[in-house]
């Protein structure tokens, strides 16, 4: 890298920090800090709920199955997410958006308490806040190799780097810091993408590499299955995402929290979901294209580290490391607020009396604390780890797998079809998918990825709603609960009277 190249990778990290200590101003108490108390526009909640749904590990391992398979990556992947978001559009962000405003909900996983009861509360936090370390780890160690190809920086050091940065500016402006500076990674991400793309087809035949690489590259790259990738692991991964995408992968459910009200929320999803149908596939083009820039690359996940240095002169490739960034620390801040929301909203204060009788200040002190030490875990994580295949294992084999056993009661539970769904449904569901996930993960030698990925998901949605059917409980908060986020509060449908109450925040403990 460039003495030019240092410098945008330098002034990138100088504006995400600047961003973060801007957001400060917005920060007066909890709400502000995990939910921005429903005042950031819909078309930028949009935006950060797609910044915020992957991260370097795009560059790194989907490169590598870019560059060996084609373009089945962009069926297998973005394809499925733009799909399932599409369909949360209508069925969850409304109702993720109603809990915060009717309820005062400041945490996703706040409301089980109500609905079910607080032992099913405590067991969906504590397994995906587990969840969640393995996860960033895996985010770290993705950027972390990016570094070490372009610029042979070791992986402590791009781990350290990426991270004490991201800890600062969440530490200080919460959700704000992370929706502001997703809005400024994404830009530079799409000037990033852009430039990439026009460089390869530069370096080929033009605008018409469009439509003729297909016919150049190895044979099976234009097919939509191929390789690992099948047709069953494609409906697994559209299964999986539709609840991960939607509020299962809890940072997302805040963005459609943080709206204005649940009709907004709706068009942030859709906003969301025409830029996962899109913006992947441009960004995927280069790394498909990539064996006829660079043939012969022995392992996939540095393919397009190769490309970039190949293509690109001085200044962009920096830029372009800046946008790998940008994918890392967007996931990674959003992940962080909300597991800070669920640890300050949901598990402290069961463990910790004190906690319960903090002010607003207080509060405020101990989410940032908590965004401090989440982080830090994260980073040791990822430094003791063996990047060696740990990242295609973490999100693939882990997290898509068990993250639909921890999503079922936590979506189906807000849906009025499910409403005499109870604890028992809930539990069972959660415990019979992970236990399903375990037997194929360390007992099923010759298990495939979309055995891995889908049957841990479809076992608990069998449970659930079996189990919810023929044990039925009726309570009278829980229906109320669910019954409430129909529609949004008075004051939203009709602007003519500003002044309608709205219901009571939940009382979860």
């Amino acid at each position: 890298m460039s003495g030019l190249d240092w410098g945008v990778v330098g002034a990138y990290f100088f504006v995400m920090l600047a961003i973060g200590l801007y957001a400060t101003r917005r920060v007066d108490n909890v709400a502000d800090f995990f939910t921005a108390r429903g005042r950031i526009p819909w078309w930028l909640s949009g935006i950060s709920h797609h910044m915020s749904g992957y991260s370097a590990i795009m560059f790194v391992t989907f490169a590598a199955v870019a560059y060996d398979y084609g373009v089945t990556v962009y069926f297998w992947w973005p394809l499925t997410i733009g799909i399932g978001v599409g369909i949360g559009a209508f069925l969850f962000a409304p109702r993720w958006n109603r809990l915060r405003a009717k309820h005062g909900v400041n945490s996703p996983l706040e409301y089980l308490a109500v609905r079910y009861n607080l032992p099913t509360q405590q067991v969906l936090a504590y397994s995906g806040a587990a969840l969640k370390v393995v996860d960033i780890a895996a985010k770290w160690v993705a950027i972390a190799v990016l570094l070490q190809g372009f610029a042979d920086i070791p992986l402590a050091w791009g781990i350290t780097l990426t991270g004490v940065c991201t800890m600062i500016y969440m530490a200080f402006g919460g959700l704000w810091a992370d929706v502001l500076t997703d809005f400024g990674q994404f830009i530079i991400q799409f000037a990033a993408g852009i430039a990439m793309l026009v460089a390869v087809m530069a370096h080929l035949d033009g605008l018409a590499t469009l439509w003729t690489m297909w016919g150049d590259l190895p044979s099976g790259h234009s097919d939509p299955v191929a390789g690992p990738v099948t047709t069953t692991l494609i409906l697994a991964f559209l299964l999986v995402k539709t609840f991960e995408y939607n509020g299962g992968m809890w940072n997302l459910a805040q963005r459609y929290m943080a709206a204005p009200s649940g009709s907004r929320a709706k068009k942030s999803a859709l906003l969301s979901s025409a830029l996962w149908l899109i913006w992947p596939l441009i960004l995927f083009i280069p790394m498909i294209a990539a064996p006829l820039i660079v043939p012969g690359v022995e392992n996939g996940e540095e393919s397009y580290i190769k490309l970039a240095q190949e293509l690109l002169p001085g200044g962009m490739i920096g830029l372009l490391l800046a946008g790998f960034f940008s994918h890392t620390m967007a996931m990674v801040a959003s992940d962080s607020n909300v597991i800070t929301a669920v640890i300050t909203r949901d598990l402290a204060p069961v463990l910790v009396r004190r906690v319960r009788t903090f002010g607003e200040r207080g509060q405020l002190l101990f989410a940032r604390i908590t965004t401090v030490a989440f982080v830090t875990l994260s980073m040791g994580f990822a430094l003791f780890s063996d990047p060696d295949g740990f990242i295609m294992t973490v999100v693939v084999s882990i997290v898509a797998a068990t993250m639909g056993p921890i999503s079922i009661p936590l979506m189906l539970g807000l849906l009025p079809w499910f409403k005499l769904h109870g604890s028992l449904a809930a539990i069972t569901s959660w415990a019979g998918g992970i236990a399903v996930w375990s037997i194929l993960y360390w007992g099923v030698e010759d298990a495939t990825q979309a055995m891995t990925v889908g049957l841990p998901l479809l076992t608990s949605l069998v449970l659930y709603v079996t189990i919810g059917f023929l044990r039925p409980v009726e309570t009278t908060a829980g229906n109320a609960l669910v019954d409430s986020l129909a529609d949004d509060p008075q004051a939203e449908a009709q602007p003519t009277t500003p002044d309608a109450p709205t219901l009571p925040p939940l009382e979860l403990r």
